[in-house]
């Protein structure tokens, strides 16, 4: 079997243009290779959430949504990481390994591994370097309104009607033969 295949497109790149803010990380360098503690246990990995800091967002967001998205895992749909919803303005800053119960009501959605939290790395070993999406989502209302139980899927569409600004930083991860 060979995992051979097209280099998906950016997820965001076919989504409408909507304005950007600045996005950084400590710890997940733009266009640059992860830590293994940012991979899956499933693979060796700390399963941490990375550091991510964010900021001249417009001045109207009232919550932010942070995701985490691979647009290179072999499924036909990518595989979603995080999504972490209801973030509130007063956050503008995730600490690595950051609880949800020190976010002020902010939750995650179950991932593509069927946990709720972050989901680290995991390509399959031998497949080319995947992009791992982190974006962070400024959102025109305090509380998008969906449950813990929706999917990473339920929430981009809400993102869709209520996304002010987004930005985005996408470092890689490989796991070799």
């Amino acid at each position: 079997m060979t995992l051979e295949r097209p280099i998906a497109p950016d997820p965001y790149e076919l989504l409408p243009t909507v304005p950007s803010f600045t996005l950084s990380s400590d710890d997940v360098p733009n266009g640059e290779p992860m830590d293994a503690r940012y991979a899956h246990g499933s693979v060796g990995g700390g399963n941490v959430s990375p550091h991510l800091a964010w900021s001249d967002f417009p001045a109207e967001t009232k919550s932010f949504v942070v995701t985490c998205f691979d647009p290179d895992a072999p499924t036909g749909s990518g595989f979603w990481h995080w999504a972490l919803v209801n973030v509130p303005t007063s956050v503008t800053e995730l600490p690595r390994g950051v609880k949800e119960s020190e976010l002020g009501g902010a939750f995650s959605v179950r991932n593509d591994y069927g946990d709720t939290g972050y989901g680290g790395a995991a390509p399959p070993a031998g497949d080319r370097p995947h992009r791992y999406v982190f974006a962070v989502h400024a959102v025109d209302v305090d509380r998008l309104d969906i449950p813990p139980s929706a999917s990473p899927a339920a929430v981009g569409f809400n993102l869709a009607f209520h996304t002010l600004a987004r930005s985005a930083i996408r470092p890689t991860y490989q796991i070799k033969e």
